[in-house]
């Protein structure tokens, strides 16, 4: 990009995400530093003698010429190192979701506004940026669709050999079970399209994996209009499954698959004849590249270079975290023996 300000950058956590992100890194960001607790086994660096490696994530955010971050940690560590790069005034990009505490990540909202530092605090939540989810809010604000009725999800992978040991289910480090992880995308998309969401019903289940965290959520949400999120996060699903469908007065919005072995992304379009009966029938299919990772990256860069507040940010964090949160106590609660 010519006449753009280059931006230095550091990478926390470079496990495949994190590394994913700096293969989706704009040009206008310049990579100067990596920590990783297991660095010295990061042959992707090791050609590269400009970049400061160290194992330490403080001694990263202590160069003083870093501008930003991407945070690709486990979750525990999320809100420790936004607050660390707040009062060194480093904009920060962090992976969902972004903590694991609401009440934390609230903390670390009233502590922005007191201090009043401009800074950008973005979270990535990636699927918002994949073409699928971008054609459909056209559609909704063309009112092709009407007024949204209800949404109805599924998200399901089949995990692989040992997942039960990773430390996607030790609770202090993740956070939760599968609620947090995939669960944790579903809900953002959710109040991507119906705006702020209370819980009507949730269950958290272990079916398969011999864990005490759930590898089944299935929950039920509504917006103050009335309407319906039925979201269901998997990892019994065993061959990997995408489906998001938003039904409207007028039609419907049927979104499958996400690329690689989610399948094929596509768009169906059903729009409601007057005389009802069968709808028109409309299917967009999109590139097999996934652009959604430099796209994210590139409204960070916007919303630092234009002083903007970041969407999603920490307020979709603090959000999405305390519906988590909630539904995590409510199944603490429930499990609790009876005092009768």
């Amino acid at each position: 990009m010519k006449n753009k300000k280059v931006l230095n950058i550091g990478l926390i956590g470079c496990g495949v995400i994190g590394l994913r992100r700096i293969d989706n890194l704009p040009n206008y960001f310049r990579l100067i530093g990596c920590a990783d607790p297991k660095i010295h086994l990061k042959k992707n660096f090791k050609k590269n003698k400009k970049l400061v490696l160290t194992t330490n994530w403080k001694k990263l955010v202590n160069l003083e010429n870093l501008d930003a971050v991407i945070v690709a940690t486990t979750h525990q560590l999320h809100t420790q190192i936004i607050l660390e790069c707040i009062k060194k005034k480093i904009h920060v990009f962090v992976e969902k979701p972004g903590g694991i505490s609401a009440i934390k990540t609230n903390k670390i909202i009233s502590f922005l506004k007191r201090k009043k530092k401009n800074l950008s605090i973005r979270v990535g939540f990636n699927h918002r940026y994949h073409p699928a989810f971008i054609k459909a809010k056209e559609l909704i604000k063309n009112k092709l669709i009407g007024k949204i009725l209800y949404i109805r999800a599924i998200y399901g992978h089949g995990g692989r050999l040992n997942y039960e040991k990773e430390w996607r289910f030790k609770k202090k480090i993740s956070g939760g079970g599968e609620l947090i992880d995939k669960g944790s995308h579903l809900i953002d998309l959710a109040r991507f399209f119906l705006g702020d969401l209370k819980i009507i019903s949730s269950k958290l289940k272990n079916f398969f994996w011999k864990i005490k965290l759930e590898d089944n959520c299935f929950l039920n949400l509504e917006n103050k209009n009335g309407s319906n999120a039925f979201l269901h996060a998997s990892c019994t699903e065993w061959k990997n499954k995408f489906l998001f469908e938003i039904f409207g007065q007028f039609g419907k919005i049927e979104i499958n698959g996400l690329g690689k072995s989610y399948g094929e992304e596509r768009l169906i379009f059903y729009k409601m004849l007057k005389k009802m009966g069968k709808p028109i029938k409309k299917e967009f299919r999109f590139s097999k590249k996934d652009y959604s990772w430099s796209k994210e990256l590139n409204e960070f860069y916007i919303d630092i270079i234009k002083k903007r507040v970041s969407s999603p940010g920490l307020i979709d964090i603090y959000k999405n975290l305390k519906i988590i949160n909630e539904i995590y106590k409510i199944n603490d609660n429930n499990k609790k023996p009876s005092q009768n």
